[in-house]
């Protein structure tokens, strides 16, 4: 993976999900909750996705080919698209269905251990705490000074985004499993299990539908930020040369495609042409590193700009 904030973030997740997903399956085993086995589906779930992230980030390094000339960049986007899939049905679906029969057949907690699913949700708030703490270390260079939400919307690099919002929804599906148990203990029926398990698949589903649509734009192509484009026609504007149109998209996370129709003086010859795109190039590479597929058409000015 080119990110290796991403990096770090998904593997102190996965290591995270591995070891609670042991102990919530070790709880419902004992208890019989459909809460604790919603978490560790749910825990299990993503444990795959973030697996698939690191595949993801893998495969995206291949070098360009004949068959595929622009990289294998885009397997970052279409990786994370699956773990939305994969989180609406596996987490999100499962845990609807598991909630769905304990309402039909509601039962509460007994026996001696009872005290099990409280320990384990605790210990798991920590853990993912933890985990949701290195995520954001990791996102806070890529987020600069914006808001949460709308790092998530903008994002390029997919890791994080994702990362962030399965320990977020994690920790709250945490607190609703806690919720559900606790009342379960207190009132001894079996409902309230039911209506936490409910409410964690409803939050899967609602992360799995964001997720998706965000990463679905990025599979389409989506372009460079705003902040980008600007430096892009400064940078080819900077010595006078007018910006006719301009078109960018990303390839990748960290490599940009910009295609753009220049002016060149009327009565230039090829050598200058040519000179004056290898110049607006090295330009543009300069102000933005990612892009690095920059095709410039030249064409005669015809209206004065001014």
């Amino acid at each position: 993976m080119a990110s290796g904030g991403g990096t770090k973030a998904v593997v102190a997740a996965l290591s995270a999900n591995l070891s609670i997903a042991v102990m919530k399956f070790l709880a419902f085993a004992l208890t019989a909750s459909s809460s604790m086995l919603a978490e560790a589906i749910h825990s299990v779930a993503d444990s795959g996705n973030q697996v698939l992230l690191l595949i993801g980030g893998r495969r995206s390094r291949k070098q360009a080919d004949r068959e595929h000339p622009f990289g294998y960049g885009r397997e970052r986007y279409m990786y994370a698209f699956i773990v939305s899939i994969v989180l609406f049905s596996v987490g999100g679906l499962f845990a609807l269905f598991e909630a769905w029969e304990k309402f039909k057949d509601p039962h509460g907690i007994e026996g001696a251990w009872w005290w099990v699913p409280l320990a384990v949700l605790v210990g798991a708030i920590i853990a993912e705490g933890l985990s949701f703490r290195t995520a954001i270390k990791e996102s806070a260079h890529d987020r600069g000074d914006q808001s949460w939400v709308a790092f998530i919307r903008n994002a390029k690099k997919p890791e994080l985004p994702v990362i962030l919002l399965e320990d977020f929804g994690a920790l709250i599906g945490l607190v609703f499993a806690l919720f559900g148990v606790s009342l379960t203990l207190v009132t001894g029926n079996g409902i309230w299990d039911a209506a936490g398990t409910a409410m964690i698949g409803l939050l899967l589903v609602v992360i799995a539908a964001v997720l998706a649509i965000e990463t679905s734009s990025l599979l389409l192509g989506e372009s460079a930020t705003k902040a980008d484009v600007a430096k892009i026609e400064a940078a080819i504007a900077s010595d006078g040369t007018r910006v006719i149109h301009l078109r960018t998209m990303h390839l990748g996370p960290e490599e940009l495609l910009v295609g753009a129709k220049i002016s060149v003086a009327r009565g230039a010859s090829g050598a200058e042409i040519a000179r004056s795109i290898d110049d607006a190039e090295a330009r543009i590479r300069g102000a933005v590193p990612t892009a690095r597929v920059i095709y410039l058409e030249p064409d005669i000015q015809r209206v004065d700009p001014s």
